[in-house]
């Protein structure tokens, strides 16, 4: 995969994300063709639940979840007692995990937004409220979540062109 195909999947990612669509499945849905997965609105579906750091509980950044699912499409095991393949997969998400942290300064969703920490809130704040915020110009101004969709798709398929070679 050339760099400019990656360019154009980080496009693509961005696109997904300005339209509406939360970061994990902006990620999961700019990638998920390439491992057969053509219905983009099951691609959609399958990455939904994990936006804003996990069901807006701003833990783990959705584009890093996204970034993760497509790990497993990667070299996820499907057999219950696959120890290697198990460690292969974890060894992946780990090295995704670490460049992610690396290049955005947390996997924390919280964190990235420069919000409280989820542990440290009160009950009652906005890592409780299941819903997103209004996407508006002023969203798209402060949130840094389409830098993030960029950098995860980026690393993701960086990665595997690397190390893997799709």
């Amino acid at each position: 995969m050339t760099k400019e195909d990656i360019e154009v999947r980080v496009a693509r990612a961005k696109e997904l994300f300005h339209q509406g669509f939360n970061c994990s499945q902006s990620v999961f849905a700019a990638c998920a063709d390439l491992y057969g997965i053509e219905d983009e609105a099951l691609a959609l579906r399958l990455s939904a639940s994990f936006g804003g750091g996990i069901g807006r509980m701003r833990q783990t950044c959705g584009a890093a979840c996204g970034m993760f699912m497509l790990a497993g499409l990667e070299n996820g095991s499907a057999t219950p007692h696959d120890a290697e393949g198990k460690k292969q997969n974890y060894a992946l998400v780990q090295e995704l995990a670490e460049q992610f942290k690396q290049e955005n300064g947390s996997l924390i969703c919280s964190e990235l937004l420069g919000l409280a920490s989820p542990k440290s809130s009160p009950k009652g704040k906005d890592f409780t409220n299941p819903t997103p915020a209004p996407r508006t110009e002023e969203y798209y101004q402060k949130r840094p979540c389409a830098e993030m969709v960029a950098s995860a798709v980026r690393i993701f398929l960086t990665t595997l062109n690397n190390s893997i070679q799709l």
